[in-house]
């Protein structure tokens, strides 16, 4: 989403809400000059494609021993 300046400043709160969920880019005078965004996303990704990798039957035990042994 692409947004103005001014319009940040008017409803600055409705775009912080709106940040949570998508990118939004503030223009000033037709160019972008910054970019709102959620500070977690880079967390959220790095969850997300580990997801699937961590067998779902593994016990905490044999995930710190195998975390371990791989030192």
């Amino acid at each position: 989403m692409s947004i103005t300046a001014t319009e940040l400043k008017e409803n600055l709160s409705k775009y912080l809400m709106l940040a949570k969920e998508e990118d939004i880019f503030i223009t000033r005078n037709g160019k972008v000059v910054a970019k709102l965004t959620d500070p977690y996303d880079d967390r959220k990704a790095l969850v997300n494609s580990l997801a699937g990798v961590i067998s779902a039957d593994i016990t905490l035990e044999e995930a710190r021993a195998e975390r371990l042994s791989l030192k």
